[in-house]
């Protein structure tokens, strides 16, 4: 589970060779959310999601 970056508590990772759409897992305490990551037509897009299994961090978005 590689770090990427860590800001007050929040610790940002990914999972290598993990699924397909591309995207990063986001924690802090016991509370998770998935922001899976979208590149179109010259945008970039954000979807947060649950993550099973944790308690979906809300305040995030």
């Amino acid at each position: 589970m590689p770090k990427i970056y860590e800001y007050f508590g929040f610790v940002f990772f990914f999972y290598s060779n993990e699924h397909l759409p591309i995207h990063c897992h986001v924690k802090k305490d016991q509370q998770a959310v998935k922001a899976e990551l979208e590149y179109k037509h010259g945008a970039l897009s954000v979807k947060f999601l649950k993550v099973k299994g944790k308690k979906y961090y809300k305040a995030m978005i």
